[in-house]
């Protein structure tokens, strides 16, 4: 048992031996790669490496700049540029320093895309590289051609699709991004003056095919489009292709000539005339060709090319006159549609036309209560009567005479006049009529509704008897007089409710003049009334005409009217060589106004049997008063006994009979 036991021990120290170099070994490796793994882990890849403007977009303009995330701490920053076939264009640069950025990193000036490579530095070693491209192009596009519309664009043409012309020449590296166009008044203009555009600038995005720019609107009179192809990193065609376009929005201004005011009884020349300050009314020029247009009632329109068209409207009837144009643009006030825009409704103005005259007859049969009333109906079916003309008119029947024309009124379809046949010697006449429409058309008519000729015998109204008389001719101051008469028709047929009047016609001087009173026959065709008192006049009756029945007059009658004077005196006895007596007095003048001097009164005086023999002229005052002072001296006179009166005698324009006072008697001692 001993024998055996060191060799099994030696046996078990070889095996161990070599499982313990095995083990070291993979130690070693494990440790080596726990070392590398570290190192690694230590020093990643940057994180977010990202380009300024997109690594995605083009650029135009360098250097470049870039940023990134460290995820740990970094010693060092190295970099490395390549060209668009993998060329180094920058070798492996390093930055002694944790940065995140890079600016300012420049490439070839040959457009093209360049790849920048970016990996860390730290205590451990190198980390992992990260890429990112960076894309360059500032070639320019080819210039763009603009095709200028024909003519003018008006209304209608908007949205306006404007199409451009591709530019020509090789593309850029970035290809065709889209177009830029501006508008304005200037035929330099550019749409991106420094050259290069921002895709807000841009009118079109999509490509080289994306060559046509949708224009909503634009400014009235001349206005120019300008446009640039731009490339994918915003660089823009040298130069700007140029159109110049001319805007008029504006309807023209049409005016109808030859509308009558009023009815007309004949054709109507109409003719519609257009002008345009902006595109104008010419034919011949590019685009839209201008017209101007008549419409009668709605029918097909006269057209004629420019400015001007005429038509006629023949028909009798009430036309609605429709006129309007379209001007060089396009622009037309005729009422329809025009690419989705709706135009003003035309202008309209009303032509009436009657070319018929009116239909006229006199009545059938005069009125009975009014025989000398003419009237005649008349009737237009177009125009309608003229109230401002139309006659009836007379003649003798058979004579061959010129008609004469009735003072005539044109009421309600009638015409009306009034013949006052009393006027005109008796016989037989004739009548006719003549009514106008408003157009001017006449008719004349001489018969009856019922066809027969219109003819009268005169006179119509009954002849009429007018006597009058008065109760006295002379009367005193003060006193009314009865006056009266009667009216009778034919021989002895008494008219009865007549209107008289009374007509007192006052001498010279009174106030007023005349007075006329109306009164009324009675059954028995009487009439009469009570004059009233006043100065002396001349009386006369008138029968005033009825419908029936002529006016008549009677003789004018005289009522004299004699003046009234009072005296008296201060004493019935006057001593002779003694004071005087005075003679007071007043003379009536009720309706006679007195002037400033008054009315002149005679004193005069008389012995009895003796004659009146006058002594002095007097005057009275306004109110009719008057006075004298008379002395006795003469011893004659002694035991007489004189009587005095004041005399009030006839003078131009005093309204009285002379008359004098009653005596006053006074005796002489």
């Amino acid at each position: 048992m001993n024998h055996h036991a060191p060799r099994q021990g030696a046996t078990r120290g070889r095996f161990s031996s070599a499982a313990t170099r095995c083990t070291f070994a993979v130690a070693v490796w494990a440790m080596a790669l726990l070392v590398a793994s570290a190192a690694a882990a230590a020093t990643p890849r940057p994180l977010d490496l990202r380009v300024g403007g997109g690594e995605e977009s083009w650029h135009s303009r360098q250097p470049f700049s870039l940023s990134w995330r460290n995820p740990g701490p970094v010693v060092a920053v190295h970099y490395r540029l390549r060209g668009p076939a993998g060329e180094t264009v920058i070798d492996d640069t390093r930055l002694p320093w944790a940065t995140t950025v890079i600016e300012h990193l420049s490439v070839s000036p040959r457009p093209g895309v360049y790849t920048v490579e970016v990996w860390l530095e730290d205590g451990g070693g190198l980390g992992e590289v990260a890429r990112a491209s960076l894309r360059f192009d500032d070639a320019r596009p080819g210039d763009v051609a603009v095709a200028a519309p024909p003519g003018w664009l008006g209304r209608a043409s908007f949205p306006f699709v404007l199409r451009l012309g591709h530019p020509g020449g090789a593309q850029p590296l970035s290809g065709i991004g889209g177009y830029a166009v501006a508008v304005d008044r200037s035929y330099r203009g550019h749409p991106c003056p420094d050259g290069r555009c921002g895709a807000a600038e841009l009118e079109t995005h999509g490509g080289i095919g994306a060559d046509t720019v949708v224009l909503p609107d634009l400014p009235e009179g001349l206005s120019y489009l300008h446009a640039v192809a731009v490339s994918g990193s915003g660089m823009a065609s040298a130069t700007a292709g140029h159109a110049a376009v001319r805007v008029d929005e504006g309807y023209p201004r049409t005016v109808l000539e030859g509308v009558p005011e009023g009815w007309r009884n004949a054709p109507v020349r109409l003719t519609a005339r257009a002008a345009d300050g902006a595109s104008g009314m010419s034919p011949g020029g590019p685009g839209v060709q201008p017209y101007t247009a008549i419409r009668i009632d709605g029918g097909a329109p006269v057209i004629a090319a420019g400015d001007s068209v005429s038509t006629t409207v023949i028909a009798s009837g009430v036309h609605t006159v429709a006129y309007y144009a379209r001007d060089a643009a396009g622009n037309a006030d005729d009422g329809g549609t025009a690419n989705g825009h709706p135009n003003p409704l035309p202008a309209t103005a009303l032509v009436r036309i009657d070319r018929e005259p009116p239909r006229v007859a006199f009545a059938v049969a005069q009125d009975p209560a009014d025989p000398e009333r003419l009237e005649a109906r008349a009737t237009d079916s177009g125009a309608g009567l003229d109230p401002a003309r139309g006659t009836i008119e007379v003649r003798r029947a058979g004579a061959g005479e010129r008609y004469r024309p009735l003072p005539t009124e044109v009421v309600a379809g009638a015409l009306r006049a009034r013949w006052d046949s009393s006027s005109y010697p008796a016989g037989e006449y004739e009548f006719r009529v003549v009514a106008y429409d408003r157009a001017g058309n006449s008719a004349v008519g001489t018969a009856r509704g019922d066809g027969r000729a219109m003819r009268l015998r005169g006179p119509l109204k009954l002849p009429v008897k007018l006597t009058a008389t008065s109760g006295r001719r002379a009367v005193r101051y003060g006193r009314g007089v009865w006056f009266g008469g009667r009216l009778l028709s034919g021989r002895h047929t008494p008219l009865s409710g007549v209107a008289v009047r009374v007509i007192e016609g006052f001498s010279a001087g009174a106030a007023p003049a005349q007075r006329v009173t109306t009164v009324r026959s009675d059954g028995d065709g009487r009439f009469g009334l009570r004059l009233a008192a006043g100065p002396s006049r001349q009386v006369s009756a008138q029968a005033v005409p009825t419908a029936t029945s002529r006016g008549a007059s009677s003789r004018p009658l005289t009522i004299s009217v004699h003046s009234r004077v009072v005296l008296r005196a201060s004493a019935r006895v006057a001593r002779i060589g003694g004071p005087p007596i005075v003679l007071r007095g007043r003379i009536a003048h009720e309706g006679v106004p007195l002037a400033a001097d008054g009315k002149l009164v005679q004193l005069q005086f008389r012995l009895p049997g003796l004659p009146w023999r006058e002594f002095r002229t007097v005057r009275s005052n306004r109110a009719g008063r008057f006075r004298y002072a008379y002395r006795f001296s003469d011893d004659d006179s002694r035991g007489a006994r004189f009587q005095f009166r004041a005399y009030a005698a006839a003078q131009a324009g005093w309204p009285f009979e002379p008359a004098g006072s009653l005596p006053v008697v006074v005796r002489g001692v």
